[in-house]
């Protein structure tokens, strides 16, 4: 009791002995709960060391080859077909290999029993002030364990099954041994190439024995991320990565920084990489697959290589076909002339055929991704699709084009197109016309009049993400995009203006049917439908008599809408149905122009895919929103037709922007104020026409 008697004194906190002092017994207990605690860790630790021991490893299984199937089941590929692999003793290994292996990767190797604990702590550290796993602490024994018998999940399960292995790979093999091992079998350098004697032939030419300071800090280097940082992919991460190496080697003390310095600046003689096998079909479009599940779906790479996985994804193996028979077709005989495909389904953003170039075997650059080449003309549907959304703007907005000098930037520059072959109307000419002929200054006047910055915003909307810039030029298609852009962006028009994420993948789960990744595309409406009909219904007369692409429209035998573009050095066709959306490019890989007669050959590519893929599919005319309406208009005015017109055409318009006015150029207009139906023209004009009314 204190001194008023109301419990234990708070200085001593506790009871007190017959003598008044504290009783020290819970003290004893305590140590000795403590001391028990540690010496049953310590003798779980030997009993767990012991079973380790004595434990047969699991046979190593060096890989499961992955799958890719198309949008139907149909298997695309099977990966790790074939290895390059060939087992060299350590001995045989340049020292300064070995040193390079252990500056980047694991430099406290000697020192662990497969587990670097500071390293683990070190990690952590960094990871917890960061909110985020920045930095990882995997040993050589730990990367082995796991490409030796484990998959590459990222589970808690798999990694404590590698701190096992990994511990009893170093209780079972000398430090040595596991380098060696490491060095032969965990090691993969890309192109099917596994272990150091491989990865020294595939770059250098030479036996590992062979190789210089500078060539095997690059061989180093190439593991952490086989495409990442091969020279055969991107030489300047292969080369940045090299030379941290002999930075690190140099700071460890494994050679001295002139030595470090003349590695870096050392030439390095790399072999051709061999004409790659192209018995598997669609290979530009395996490879695209392959970069968007390493880069931005976050599988190993190793694992999508040879870890049992299966990848479901949007292709089409009927249309795959149909767009490399369409563009063999086109380029057989034609020297280095080069083309590029890339079709998307506007309903659901699948892409569903991709031709990268005529021939994968000879040259793996993927054009339809490339976003180095001019559109032209193609860009012009942008413009208009911005035009069409501001006051006063309509299918009957006319222009006069001639010869013209635009001044911009407040008067100080000025820009002066020209339209093909120097061609004018020298007369006023209206956006079906414009569309149709692919009229240069009608292009420019229209970004002047709206502001190129909306231009820019709306094809950015679209799903347009290369550089562009605010000038007058920007309407004729002056800056670089890919075809798979410009599909996806026609394919928003098609879809009425309703904006899917472009899709490759739509699953991909384990060997055993675990879910890895599920792709759930977002849909937004990016335009209005009555926008993106109306300019649909003006991009069809691209096909029709005197249009740039009506050389090809007997080839089509459904509704179709689209936009042709030319530059010295490109030709494109941009199109789309409702059901599907395809760009095609064809040009020369090192900007050489094109002739009149290669630039004809991106339309015929165009009609031959989109016939043949679709041709299981009845014709479907573009539904027409409800907040549009088609009327009889005078081309040579933009006023309502009358039954003298001689030209009257019918033209859609959103609700309210029509013409109110009759044309009285051709005669007084009818008391009914309905204008008489053109006569004459073939069934299918009648049918639109019908179908319009």
């Amino acid at each position: 009791m204190d001194e008023t008697g109301n419990g234990p004194s708070r200085k001593t906190g506790g009871r007190r002995s017959a003598s008044g002092r504290p009783r020290k017994g819970w003290l004893r207990k305590l140590a000795t709960f403590v001391l028990g605690c540690g010496l049953l860790g310590v003798v779980g630790i030997v009993v767990l060391m012991l079973y380790l021991r004595s434990q047969a490893l699991p046979v190593g299984t060096f890989s499961q080859p992955s799958q890719m199937y198309d949008i139907h089941g149909n298997l695309i590929a099977s990966f790790q077909s074939g290895q390059n692999r060939e087992f060299v003793p350590l001995k045989n290994i340049p020292q300064h290999l070995i040193e390079a292996t252990l500056a980047i990767e694991d430099k406290r190797f000697y020192d662990h029993v497969g587990l670097d604990l500071r390293g683990i702590a070190r990690a952590a550290v960094v990871n917890v002030q960061h909110m985020n796993m920045l930095q990882g602490a995997s040993t050589l024994t730990q990367q082995l364990a796991r490409n030796l018998y484990l998959t590459q999940d990222r589970t808690w399960s798999r990694k404590m099954k590698e701190a096992l292995y990994a511990l009893q790979l170093e209780m079972q093999l000398s430090k040595d041994q596991i380098m060696e091992m490491y060095l032969n079998d965990a090691t993969y350098y890309g192109n099917s190439a596994y272990g150091v004697q491989a990865a020294a032939k595939l770059f250098f030419g030479k036996d590992v024995g062979d190789l210089t300071l500078a060539e095997s800090a690059l061989i180093a280097g190439v593991p952490k991320g086989p495409r990442y940082y091969s020279p055969y992919f991107n030489m300047d991460n292969a080369l940045e990565r090299q030379h941290l190496i002999l930075t690190e080697m140099a700071n460890q003390g494994y050679i001295t920084e002139q030595a470090a310095e003349e590695a870096k600046r050392e030439k390095l003689n790399f072999m051709t990489p061999e004409k790659k096998s192209v018995a598997a079909s669609a290979p530009y479009f395996r490879d695209y697959v392959r970069q968007v599940a390493i880069n931005q779906l976050g599988i190993d790479e190793r694992e999508f290589d040879e870890g049992g996985i299966r990848i479901y994804t949007t292709l089409d193996l009927s249309m795959q076909k149909a767009a490399e028979e369409a563009v063999a077709k086109q380029l057989a005989n034609s020297g280095e002339l080069q083309a590029a495909l890339a079709a998307v389904d506007p309903r659901n953003g699948y892409v569903k055929a991709m031709v990268g170039g005529k021939d994968y075997g000879d040259n793996q650059f993927n054009r339809a991704i490339s976003d180095s080449r001019q559109p032209g003309s193609a860009f012009k549907a942008f413009v208009y699709l911005t035009a069409l959304q501001q006051p006063g703007f309509t299918a009957v907005t006319r222009f006069k084009s001639e010869p013209t000098v635009f001044t911009y930037d407040g008067g100080r520059k000025t820009y002066t197109p020209s339209n093909f072959a120097g061609k004018y109307p020298n007369d006023y000419i209206d956006l079906r016309e414009a569309i149709a002929k692919s009229d240069n200054i009608y292009a420019v006047q229209t970004i002047m009049q709206v502001g190129a910055d909306k231009v820019i915003e709306t094809a950015r909307k679209l799903g347009v993400t290369s550089r562009l810039e605010p000038l007058p030029s920007l309407a004729l298609g002056t800056y670089p995009v890919s075809p798979l852009e410009m599909a996806s962006a026609f394919g928003v028009i098609a879809n009425q203006g309703v904006r899917v994420d472009t899709t490759v993948v739509t699953r991909i789960e384990t060997a055993t049917g675990k879910l890895l990744y599920e792709a759930k595309p977002t849909k937004q409406k990016i335009v209005e439908p009555e926008y993106a009909y109306t300019l649909t219904n003006l991009m069809k007369s691209v096909f029709d008599p005197g249009g740039t692409a009506s050389r090809v429209a007997s080839q089509i035998k459904r509704p179709v809408a689209g936009k042709t573009g030319t530059t010295n050095t490109d030709a494109w066709m941009v199109g789309f149905t409702p059901e599907l959306a395809a760009a095609v490019w064809v040009g020369y890989d090192r900007d050489r122009v094109i002739d009149s007669v290669e630039s004809y050959k991106a339309a015929p590519i165009f009609a031959d895919f989109i016939e043949t893929s679709l041709e299981a599919v009845p014709p479907k005319l573009f539904p027409m929103p409800d907040n549009v309406t088609s009327v009889y208009i005078d081309p040579a005015t933009g006023k309502l037709a009358t039954d003298k017109c001689p030209n009257s055409r019918v033209e859609a318009f959103v609700k309210g922007t029509e013409p109110t006015e009759y044309c009285s150029e051709h005669g007084s207009a009818p008391d009914t104020g309905k204008p008489a139906p053109k006569k004459g023209g073939s069934w299918w004009e009648d049918l639109k026409r019908w179908w319009n009314d």
